[in-house]
């Protein structure tokens, strides 16, 4: 195990800066998840602890040491990349061996380390075989293996799981939780996918555009997001927002209007003034039917079988989506009420939409 601290990177590729000033920690055995839409920095970041690209300005510690400097060969990492790099010519054991035997390590010790890493990820049976004769999801696992045998200070991963399928990578992400489990070690994990991140996270580091948003446990990043960007990233299917002003702010509660829709009492206090611009946002399992409420109509029900998604269009013509319970008798066309209050958030909305001043 070992930690990992940021102190202030940034890197610049000539007027194009792409980290600006990130700061933050990884502890001993923490299972970190770097997570943000494509181009937010969050592989960039990836390469700059693993040592395979340098920071324009600030420091890498590992374990209190800078290690600017220090070669990726000399970190006491291991990284698992997106396309497996798995040598074709080579047998599983043969991949799994070659990073130790380049260190001249015991021949005993090389066979130990090979064999716990194949019982481990259930892949004994498969280490005679050659890359090509593997499923992806075998490759993957071999490419996990060949990290493990080197017992690494922190475990690196970039996006491993994005090129199985939709079942495949729920198998993997059980694995991988298990794995980090039975091992004990600092992982960090880069992903766009924020289910992942939510289901496999010990915290998460929310970025956008080579800046660091926010850092937390999943549910607190689900529960209680800095800012509007972090709301709507974090949570499938993602937050609704509605665009209203404050109408009335009293000690414990808060009274939204919105253009073409009745106002709405939201029962929190908000750090807001009357007249005051604000986006609502309401997480769809939040969103419930009722007598009364904001007029909708449904335009789709997808049926999960344990739950149903209702897709609604206002009466103001903006569109929100409701997660029911069980199977929904809803159907396409049908008038409903749309009731928001409990679980509401508000932001303040501004040129950044980063103040939060309610929350559910």
């Amino acid at each position: 195990m070992a930690h990992l601290a940021l102190r202030n990177v940034v890197k610049q590729y000539a007027n194009l800066r792409v980290l600006h000033e990130v700061s933050l920690e990884v502890g001993e055995g923490e299972f970190m998840v770097f997570v943000g839409p494509s181009g937010c920095g969050k592989s960039t970041l990836l390469r700059i602890i693993a040592g395979l690209d340098r920071p324009s300005d600030g420091d890498v510690l590992i374990d209190g040491v800078r290690v600017n400097e220090t070669s990726a060969a000399d970190r006491g990492l291991a990284m698992v990349f997106q396309s497996y790099a798995l040598y074709p010519h080579m047998s599983v054991r043969q991949n799994m061996a070659f990073g130790l035997e380049n260190q001249r390590m015991a021949r005993a010790e090389i066979n130990r380390r090979v064999a716990e890493a194949a019982r481990m990820l259930q892949i004994e049976h498969l280490l005679d075989r050659k890359p090509g004769q593997l499923s992806g999801g075998q490759r993957q696992r071999v490419a996990i293996g060949r990290t493990v045998t080197r017992e690494p200070g922190i475990f690196l991963f970039d996006e491993p799981l994005s090129n199985l399928d939709a079942e495949l990578r729920v198998q993997m992400r059980v694995e991988l939780s298990t794995l980090h489990k039975r091992l004990k070690s600092t992982m960090i994990y880069v992903t766009h996918d924020q289910t992942e991140a939510m289901t496999m996270a010990d915290r998460i580091a929310v970025l956008r555009a080579g800046r660091v948003e926010q850092v937390g446990a999943p549910l607190e990043l689900y529960n209680r997001p800095a800012n509007r960007f972090v709301a709507g990233f974090i949570g499938s299917p993602r937050m609704n927002f509605l665009n209203g002003r404050i109408a009335a702010a009293g000690a414990g509660s808060v009274s939204v209007a919105f253009d073409k829709l009745p106002q709405i009492t939201i029962p929190h206090p908000a750090t807001a003034g009357v007249g005051d611009d604000i986006t609502l946002g309401i997480r769809p399992e939040h969103v419930r039917f009722a007598e009364a409420g904001l007029p909708a109509t449904v335009d789709l029900v997808e049926q999960m079988g344990g739950e149903s998604y209702v897709y609604l269009t206002l009466a103001s013509g903006e569109r929100i989506v409701a997660r029911a319970p069980g199977q929904s008798r809803l159907t396409a066309g049908e008038p409903v009420a749309a009731e928001i209050g409990e679980g509401a958030h508000l932001f303040r909305r501004d040129d950044s939409e980063a103040a939060i001043i309610a929350q559910g």
